[in-house]
């Protein structure tokens, strides 16, 4: 079996983080370990509380999966200090992990702040430079590019500038109005459009988590990233499309609706 490690905050309502993550990487048959970054206290209605871990403790989960079962794939989440952004980094490097799929968690879905300014920039110079995909969602994107995104042709244009600045790929997600689902795949100076429909589901908390859960699982496979997108993106939309309905806020996906 081949094996899948997420790195990032918990979420106590179970939609999104690491949470999201576990359920992701195991519907798509991989075996998901976890290092978590931080307990969050949040449901679908937004986050009251954060509460990290400190590096020596991120460092010693980090020593205890790579040492015992090495993930054939990683995904990064919710980091919020710079001290623990250069802890992942440095034990990134230490143990040479491959297939890094970054997801630059910075707003979440309710609108809770989730990261500090200069924790962007340390993101920026310490673990974009590891990444194999960075997956922003448009306001992600304007923030990492320095540029403002209005439209497809600015989107091409910032995750070119992203592409080239750190030498990753760069998945740049649609929505927030600049077009429908469609998501742009930018790496080596050329780039795919993913054409998505839109599910009329306000229920999308988590949707970020799960899809990079999803890309890393399919690369830990030996998929290559343009179908380890595409497939991904298959699955957010059965996950959304299945309906399911909890909590008072934006709610989460039915992350299990093939065995539904």
């Amino acid at each position: 079996m081949k094996t899948a490690l997420t790195i990032a905050g918990s979420d106590s309502s179970g939609g999104a983080g690491i949470q999201a993550d576990l359920k992701t990487m195991t519907m798509h048959g991989v075996y998901a370990m976890s290092a978590i970054t931080a307990l969050t206290a949040q449901n679908t209605t937004g986050v009251t509380d954060i509460m990290e871990v400190t590096p020596e403790f991120l460092t010693a989960q980090l020593e205890a999966i790579f040492t015992d079962i090495y993930p054939d794939a990683i995904k990064t989440g919710m980091v919020a200090s710079c001290q623990l952004i250069e802890t992942i980094a440095d034990n990134l490097k230490k143990y040479q992990a491959k297939n890094i799929v970054v997801d630059p968690v910075m707003v979440a879905t309710s609108g809770a702040r989730l990261i500090s300014e200069d924790a962007i920039e340390t993101l920026k110079k310490e673990l974009l430079p590891l990444a194999t995909l960075v997956t922003p969602n448009i306001p992600e994107a304007e923030v990492l590019s320095g540029m403002t995104i209005k439209n497809e042709e600015e989107m091409i244009a910032a995750a070119e500038k992203i592409s080239g600045e750190y030498k990753c790929a760069v998945l740049c997600k649609g929505g927030h109005q600049v077009n429908d689902a469609n998501d742009l795949l930018f790496r080596q100076g050329s780039y795919v459009w993913f054409k998505g429909k839109r599910i009329d589901n306000p229920n999308t908390h988590g949707t970020g988590c799960t899809l990079s859960s999803a890309i890393a699982s399919n690369l830990a496979k030996g998929q290559d990233l343009d179908q380890a997108v595409k497939n991904a993106k298959d699955y957010i939309s059965g996950a959304l499309a299945a309906m399911l309905d909890l909590g008072k806020g934006s709610g989460p996906m039915a992350h299990n609706f093939q065995i539904l």
